[in-house]
This record gives C-alpha cells, sequence and structure tokens, in this order.
C-alpha cells in the first residue's frame, strides 16, 4: 500500500484461528457470515496476527509488534515478526520508532527479546491511559509487565489526538481499551486507516449489531465503531483493521443502500 511517498507494509508474526464468539457478538444471536473471513471445518475463523512496517522519509515505523514467541494458546501461532521483518529488508537495529494502537498481548509481543528491547534503538509509543492502565491500573498482569517494562526508558507518551511523526497522526478511539489509538497515513493528498483493535472484522462497520466481546467500554466502544464506519463510508480511503487474514487493506462501499467491503487488493487465500 502507497499512500503518497509513504509506503506500508504487512508484516507477518503469525496467525490465530478463533471461533466467533472469542472475539465478537450479534446482539440478536445471529449467526456468523462473513464471507471476508469465512468459518473453517472446524468453525473457526481465520485472523492475521502481526505489525504494519511503515516506511515514510527517514523513518522506519512498526504499528503494533505481533504477539511474540512466548505466547501461548492453542489457537494462536506466532513467532514470525523478526524474520518476516528481515525479508522486508529491516534488521532490528533499522527501526526509527514502534507505536502502538493498544497494549492488548497480540499487540506487543516483540517488544522485548530475553528482557531487552527487540528494537533497540526506536522511540516507542502509546497512549497514556494504554500505559496507566495495563502497567498500573485494572489491566495490569506480571506476564505484561516483564515484556513491557524495559520499554519505559525509551517511551513517550501521548493523551490527545496529535502528528506524531510527518504523515502519521495518532487519533485516541477509546472504547476496545481505555487508550485505544487509531492511526492515520496521509501524504500527497491520500490517506490510510490503520484501525487496530477498533474493529476485529469487517463485519462490526457493515452491521452495527455486530461488536467486539472484549472491549473494556462496550458503549463507547460501538460509539467509535459508528463514527469511523460514517467516515470510511464517506471518503473511501483504504483502511485495515490489525486481524484481517494477511493484515489486508480495504474499503467501504456503498450499494444499493448498504455498506460492503471490498478488498484493496486480491483477497487473501
Amino acid at each position: 500500500m502507497r499512500i503518497g511517498s509513504i509506503e506500508v507494509v504487512p508484516v507477518l508474526d503469525g496467525d490465530a484461528r478463533l471461533r466467533p464468539e472469542m472475539g465478537v457478538r450479534h446482539v440478536r444471536d445471529s449467526a456468523w457470515d462473513c464471507p471476508h473471513q469465512p468459518l473453517d471445518a472446524e468453525g473457526r475463523v481465520h485472523m492475521g496476527i502481526g505489525a504494519f512496517l511503515v516506511r515514510a522519509r527517514d523513518r522506519t515505523v512498526l504499528v503494533d509488534l505481533g504477539a511474540g514467541n512466548g505466547f501461548i494458546h492453542e489457537a494462536f501461532t506466532t513467532g514470525d515478526l523478526p524474520a518476516n521483518l528481515l525479508g522486508a529488508g529491516v534488521a532490528p537495529e533499522d527501526v526509527t520508532d514502534v507505536v502502538f494502537t493498544h497494549l492488548h498481548v497480540d499487540h506487543v509481543g516483540w517488544a522485548t527479546t530475553q528482557d531487552r528491547l527487540t528494537f533497540p534503538r526506536a522511540t516507542y509509543r502509546v497512549h497514556a491511559a494504554d500505559w496507566a492502565y495495563f502497567l498500573h491500573g485494572p489491566g495490569a498482569e506480571e506476564s505484561m509487565s516483564e515484556v513491557l517494562a524495559p520499554v519505559e526508558t525509551q517511551l513517550e507518551t501521548f493523551d490527545e489526538e496529535v502528528e506524531l511523526l510527518p504523515g502519521l497522526r495518532a487519533r485516541p478511539a477509546p472504547g476496545h481499551t481505555p487508550g485505544s489509538t487509531v492511526f492515520v497515513l496521509s501524504d500527497a493528498g491520500e490517506r490510510a486507516l490503520l484501525l487496530g483493535d477498533v474493529v476485529h472484522t469487517v463485519s462490526e462497520l457493515t452491521d452495527p449489531e455486530w461488536e467486539g466481546m472484549f472491549d473494556v467500554d462496550r458503549e463507547a466502544a460501538n460509539a467509535v465503531r459508528a463514527r469511523i464506519a460514517d467516515e470510511l463510508a464517506a471518503t473511501g480511503d483504504p483502511f485495515a483493521p490489525a486481524h484481517l487474514p494477511g493484515l489486508s487493506f480495504g474499503r467501504l462501499v456503498t450499494a444499493d443502500g448498504l455498506r460492503e467491503f471490498r478488498f484493496e487488493s486480491s483477497a487473501p487465500p
């Protein structure tokens, strides 16, 4: 994906195979029926896990960091991010910036490797509300603190909408987590949005009766999703949720009065 002179490359850490109810629910208990993420033979949804590599001017940025090789869950197969980054021509010391959409475990796994920063030269940025919630508040867990504590020496937080780097704007979108953030990439009159877990599936944008299962503040999360869906349908800007198969981009279009999702390129396998 190119946005003006900005290049965005999805970098997979692995994937997950989850039953729909582990991520989303329908307010009227309708059955799962999403052609973009169909159920496999065992009734599971295929979800991508990883990061977005953003090359903008002299910056090499990672948006989120996958789940890492220390995350053990029967539904997840991860650990490929470093190798896939090298395949994209990026060594750990090349990364200048890491920005987090939020601090759930499947987005921060490669923050550290054996208690050391995986990307030693990077500045790490996250919304202050998420740092407080997951490091010192109700969401704090010892395992997460071990992964994230070394980041603090190179951490910068924000608490409002702000341009973090030329062409990369942080837009707070609280609900899924207190500091959940959408990143807006823009250059030369073009835009694209990285949605993080504001939505887990495109069904949440095309049908407002689908909502996230693990939103900290469900009411706020639903309101944020509705606003973003309206914006994306109106602008036609490409966007990428954090967990589409292959970390794919797409657009929302309106056809016969209904919103539809269309992949920006050919659909992933």
